[in-house]
């Protein structure tokens, strides 16, 4: 089979390569562009181990081909860290609240929590266990990383939330326009 020339944008980066047009987005990652935070786990969609984002979709990377990949903007975990390389804080909170064991679904899972958080950012307890139905942990039973979302959400949300002098002085700008 032929190989097709490929573009997009990995973590920021624009990457190109040569790929079979059936090679799937989680092996060209991986093999060719030597990205490895995402993990081959069920390479059947089940486990979420290859979750990575697409074009802001949370998708499992074992079941979209290289092909329909071409032109997005792809994030895996290695590109959620700080500018400064540091832990983001949903990273930080996984590590801080124990929501990892073996670490083999800490990529795919944290790089959902993240996708789930944008579409949700004030979950409650359900909304986030049903949010991250689609990744699968055998060491944890799940309570910790629950745990590590809702944290990170609470963090994340304070962060964002203006002084109480700034807010109230722009609130009324928004308001009379």
């Amino acid at each position: 089979m032929s190989k097709m020339h490929v573009k997009l944008t990995v973590n920021g980066a624009a990457v190109e390569g040569l790929a079979e047009p059936r090679t799937l987005l989680i092996h060209f990652l991986r093999e060719s562009l030597g990205v490895t935070g995402p993990h081959v786990g069920c390479e059947t969609s089940h486990c979420g181990a290859c979750t990575v984002d697409m074009d802001g979709r949370s998708v499992k990377s074992c079941t979209v081909f290289v092909a329909q990949a071409r032109g997005a903007d792809v994030t895996t975990v290695e590109g959620l860290v700080n500018a400064d390389g540091s832990l983001s804080v949903l990273q930080e909170m996984f590590r801080e609240h124990h929501g990892l064991q073996c670490g083999f679904c800490t990529p795919g899972m944290i790089t959902r929590a993240h996708g789930f958080l944008q579409e949700n950012p004030t979950p409650t307890e359900e909304e986030v266990r049903f949010g991250m139905a689609g990744n699968l942990c055998r060491c944890t039973g799940y309570q910790n990383i629950v745990k590590a979302i809702l944290a990170a959400a609470e963090m994340m949300n304070a962060q964002d939330t203006p002084s109480s002098t700034e807010g109230v002085g722009q609130q009324k700008v928004e308001a009379a326009e």
